[in-house]
């Protein structure tokens, strides 16, 4: 699912992979973009418990943002459009249940979900991943808004494309795939409805989205993990 409705748009400096090992599982605070890993709680506050999906203090995601009307809806989560308070910017927020995580591999996929979207941040055709919170109940991932809706129902409403337009609407879908195999990542999603506009506006730059499928992959791994690996 990806964080816009069909018919309904700030990065980080790129990550690099020299030292990246995708064993590594984000624990703690440092999973939350830009958390130093020294960090403690505030000893005038007490700690909040620790989630058990994301692995770091668990916190309301209303108490930064205000969640507004549904943008879209898939197998495991409600997206929504949501307002950060302080500045009055907007963005999509994924809303996944936690009780539909009904297995260790459910929960692994979701964290590694958003451990692969804070990789890949500040990639420019890539949606982004704000923030991710936990609460007693659901996980929510802070994305960036992509207002043009869904490839795939641009691609309907056209009806067709001309072959020019068709080429460069390939052209930036094989260097999205590039951009992520570059980085150690597969997508194992890729559809048209995986792919968000960042605008209604014709020339709207294309994003790619919905990484619960994907995986990590080092060089030399095996084609039966990088294809059947959950």
């Amino acid at each position: 699912m990806g964080n816009c409705c069909p018919g309904s748009g700030d990065a980080e400096p790129a990550p690099t992979t020299t030292s990246f090992d995708p064993s590594t599982r984000l624990t703690g605070t440092s999973l939350k973009a830009g958390a130093s890993p020294t960090s403690v709680p505030s000893q005038n506050k007490p700690s909040a418990p620790i989630g058990p999906v994301l692995g770091r203090p668990m916190e309301d995601v209303r108490s930064v943002y205000t969640v507004g009307k549904e943008l879209g809806r898939g197998q495991f989560g409600v997206t929504c459009l949501c307002t950060h308070k302080a500045t009055g910017q907007k963005f999509a927020c994924k809303t996944i249940a936690k009780r539909k995580l009904s297995t260790k591999e459910d929960i692994e996929d979701v964290r590694r979900e958003v451990q692969i979207m804070y990789h890949l941040a500040g990639q420019p055709n890539i949606v982004e991943l704000k923030d991710a919170y936990e609460d007693k109940q659901s996980v929510h991932l802070v994305m960036e808004l992509c207002a043009g809706g869904e490839l795939f129902d641009r691609i309907i409403a056209k009806g067709h494309y001309t072959e020019r337009a068709a080429a460069s609407l390939l052209r930036t879908i094989v260097e999205i795939i590039h951009t992520c195999h570059s980085l150690g990542v597969i997508h194992r999603d890729l559809k048209p409805e995986n792919f968000l506009l960042l605008s209604k506006d014709e020339d709207a730059p294309l994003k790619a989205t919905d990484f619960g499928l994907s995986v990590f992959f080092k060089q030399g791994m095996s084609l039966y993990y990088i294809l059947l690996a959950t």
